[in-house]
This record gives C-alpha cells, sequence and structure tokens, in this order.
C-alpha cells in the first residue's frame, strides 16, 4: 500500500507523490494496521452458517455477507507521511498532485458496524503504533544503509 511505497522511496531518496483533492484539500485514509483486518477476516468467516447438509449434499444457497473492515479514524495522507519520516528519521521529499478528476475519493472510512455487531470486531491498532511496527519490520526485513537499501 502507499506506506510500503512511500518508506522504500524515502528511504532511497526518491521522491513520493502525494496526491491533493479539489481546493487543495488534503486526502485522509481509513489506514488499518494489517493484524487488525486479518482478525477481521478470521471473525467473518467464523461466523458463516453451512450451506452443505449430511453428506455434501447442498441443502441451500450458500451463504454470503459482506462486512467493511477498517480502523475507523481517518488520518490525512500528510499527516501519515509525518509519522513515517518520524519512525524513519528521514525527511520525505515530497511531490504535491492534485488529484486527477476521475481519480479517487477524497475521504474514506470503514463502517464497522455489522463486523461489530456479527463477530464482535474491533481493529485495535492506531496508526502511530501500526507504523512503528511496519518500520521496525521493513528496516529489519530489507536493511537500511544510508540511503540504500541492502537486500
Amino acid at each position: 500500500m502507499a506506506y510500503f511505497s512511500f518508506t522504500r522511496n524515502i528511504l532511497q531518496g526518491k521522491p513520493i507523490t502525494i496526491y491533493k483533492g479539489k481546493n487543495n484539500v488534503d486526502l485522509a485514509r481509513d489506514f488499518t494496521y494489517i493484524d487488525d483486518i486479518v482478525k477481521g477476516c478470521i471473525g467473518s468467516l467464523d461466523s458463516a452458517k453451512k450451506s452443505t447438509g449430511s453428506g455434501g449434499e447442498k441443502r441451500a444457497n450458500a451463504q454470503y455477507r459482506i462486512f467493511n473492515l477498517g480502523n475507523t479514524s481517518p488520518v490525512t495522507v500528510p499527516m501519515m507521511v509525518g509519522i513515517l519520516e518520524k519512525q524513519l528519521k528521514v525527511k520525505a521529499k515530497k511531490h504535491m498532485v492534485e488529484m486527477p478528476g476521475n481519480g479517487d475519493v477524497p475521504f474514506t472510512h470503514a463502517n464497522i458496524s455489522s463486523a461489530r455487531k456479527e463477530f464482535g470486531y474491533k481493529p485495535t491498532t492506531d496508526l502511530q503504533t501500526g507504523l512503528r511496527k511496519f518500520v521496525s519490520w521493513y528496516l529489519s526485513y530489507y536493511g537500511y544503509d544510508h540511503g540504500k537499501s541492502v537486500k
């Protein structure tokens, strides 16, 4: 996702592209830590009812439901980049670009009410903590030596 490529480019001294909405509005996203998404996916699987009878004979249509998973705390992209810069101890070279008219939406926010009701979904990792864990993993996996990935 964006923070992965941003991290790589920041550490390599390359510019990152940050899109702005109309009238110079900062885009905001509902960034969610992977562990919280995995818990939601497992929770949704565990809530499904069986769709076949004994012997594998189909008894009814397979159950399907859609759950929206997210952190429910949208953060602007520039704020997320600021947290990354702090965690990486490297200043990003930012290339600000207006979002194309047919591009992405300026704001996302997960409505997790169904997931909370059906299987108790509740994200527990805020963006600051999630990015700290991500950066720690990234540096241990890819390495870093003053502007160059070592792997």
